[in-house]
């Protein structure tokens, strides 16, 4: 544990790339393997065990500490990160030269709290915060909060340990896809200087191959048309249907097996031959056309579904790739060559097939592809991917290859009606905001909260603004005075049961501040209704 609090606190000192994958390099180098399997396994955001209450951890800190609970909800009002402040408040031991290994922590006692009672949870955290230092049970805290943020993206992980082993970066993402166990032996293998080459890891995907935004580019600029794909973009799950001899699974871009939300995928690709592995889109589908994003999350969120459910629900599979065939792996084949593959295994399919091609967009010039960004929300897609005909498929986002190109997002003018403080690097500053739209009765009404789009220097702005403005406060939550307006930007508008307005949005970010706009010029929860509608007679 010693030495992984170490890490995580070098990593979290810099924003320099390359002083990052050199702390982790230093210390994948160094750790023992048991130790460094859990390291990995936490710093690509895999969770630990069962998370404690924040609020059960104020009351025990509370009384290892001898502070009144009062006092514990105060320090942790004004420092902003719960980890931080219980690190600090909790007495430090009188040795701190003794740590339990981070195997042992996480194998001994995070992954044993879901078996505990309350009081053999309470006994066993404050066991462990005698035994670590300050430092170390900041990081301890990170850990039993069941999400590990340090600002090591998984690509950083994975140049990392590609560093340490001596292999490529695509060969340890392969490794470490799917369902990856944190053991010494998982370790071992996960370093192993032998390309074993992707097909020999059994049921696992291969990395996906992503494309880079274009919007911010001429399309003009990639050249003759007649040199790339174009296909629709649509707001589905991607993933890899894979065929091997054990039979079908199926992954999503997120590493997660989600074989069993999809029976009627695994039944209609069941006869092809053992060896085989499509890449593509999941759709939730019904007349033609795709159905909003929501309705396929019903899918996801039922571990199994029953075969009464599919008419609910129908999907479809829209393969755009083929990555293996016959045992081999087909990546280094030029697109061109890959869809012409892609064609003859899934054949020109019917509009009623489960599993089908995507189809080719046929364009007269860049001009026209411009023009027709206007139809995509009457169809239900995102935009176009642009593939180069002769690139290979290369896991990440090789720089000129593949882009995407996305309509222009909803907007709405809200305005910010509460704040809370972030995590992390932002603890301590208010980031977390909410915002609200005029209602029929001239009353402000939540419409969505919002965490990403502004710059530092803007975040130290709004944070100023929000602090001289609160009106009161309920916990870590600020409500501010009703004056500051924001251009948020959102991908699609549905109705629901669960949001005080009536409406939610999907992937909500700030725009832009709108210091021109008066907060009495916001828009209306009448003006987000027809919003709505227009987006319904849209599907």
């Amino acid at each position: 544990m010693k030495h992984f609090a170490e890490l995580f606190h070098a990593l979290d000192a810099t924003t320099r790339t390359s002083e990052k994958v050199d702390a982790l390099e230093a210390y994948f180098r160094s750790a023992p393997p048991d130790d460094a399997a859990w390291a990995v396994s936490v710093l690509s955001g895999r969770k630990v065990g069962k998370a404690i209450s924040s609020k059960l951890l104020r009351e025990w800190a509370s009384e290892a500490s001898g502070y009144p609970a009062w006092l514990v909800d105060e320090s942790y009002h004004v420092v902003g990160d719960l980890s931080e402040t219980l690190s600090l408040l909790v007495p430090s031991p009188a040795d701190g030269d003794y740590a339990p290994p981070l195997h042992e922590l996480i194998e001994g006692r995070l992954r044993l709290l879901a078996q505990m009672t309350q009081e053999q949870q309470r006994a066993t955290i404050q066991a462990t915060w005698v035994e670590l230092s300050a430092e170390q049970r900041f990081v301890f805290h990170k850990l039993l909060g069941g999400e590990f943020r340090v600002g090591v993206s998984k690509l950083l992980l994975v140049r990392a340990l590609a560093n340490v082993a001596g292999v490529e970066p695509a060969l340890i993402t392969h490794r470490f896809a799917g369902n990856w166990s944190p053991s010494a032996t998982a370790m071992t293998t996960l370093l192993a200087a032998k390309d074993d080459g992707p097909t020999g890891n059994g049921d696992l995907p291969y990395p996906f191959m992503l494309a880079n935004p274009l919007n911010d580019t001429p399309s003009e600029s990639l050249g003759d048309i007649g040199d790339w794909l174009i296909e629709w973009k649509w707001d589905g799950i991607r993933a890899q249907i894979l065929r091997r001899s054990s039979g079908i699974t199926i992954w999503s871009r997120g590493d997660e097996l989600i074989t069993s939300a999809f029976p009627e995928i695994v039944q209609a690709t069941a006869a092809w031959p053992v060896g085989t592995v499509l890449d593509g889109e999941i759709l939730a589908w019904d007349n033609g056309r795709p159905m909003p994003f929501l309705s396929l999350q019903r899918r996801i969120n039922r571990k199994n579904v029953e075969m009464s459910f599919w008419p609910d629900v129908p999907v479809v599979f829209i393969a755009f790739d083929v990555l293996e065939w016959e045992g081999k792996d087909v990546r280094s084949i030029e697109l061109s060559a890959r869809r012409s593959l892609l064609r003859s295994i899934v054949g020109e399919a019917s509009s009623s097939a489960i599993v089908r091609a995507a189809t080719s967009l046929t364009f007269n010039g860049w001009d026209d592809v411009t023009t027709q960004m206007d139809e995509c929300r009457k169809l239900g897609v995102e935009g176009f991917i642009l593939k180069r005909l002769t690139s290979t498929y290369v896991p990440g986002r090789p720089t000129g290859q593949w882009w995407k190109k996305k309509v222009d997002p909803y907007t709405m003018d809200a305005v910010m009606i509460a704040a809370e403080a972030g995590r992390g690097r932002r603890a301590g500053l208010l980031t977390a905001y909410t915002f609200g739209v005029w209602d029929d009765d001239g009353k402000l009404v939540p419409i969505t909260k919002a965490y990403s789009g502004l710059t530092d220097e803007e975040i130290l702005e709004v944070d100023r603004f929000a602090r001289r403005h609160t009106i009161t406060r309920h916990g870590p939550v600020h409500s501010i005075e009703p004056i500051m307006v924001f251009e948020i930007g959102f991908e699609a508008i549905q109705r629901s049961n669960r949001h005080k307005s009536g409406i939610a949005v999907r992937f909500p970010r700030m725009l832009r501040i709108r210091k021109d706009k008066p907060a009495a010029e916001a828009d209306t929860l009448a003006t987000m209704r027809d919003l709505l509608l227009t987006a319904e007679a849209l599907q």
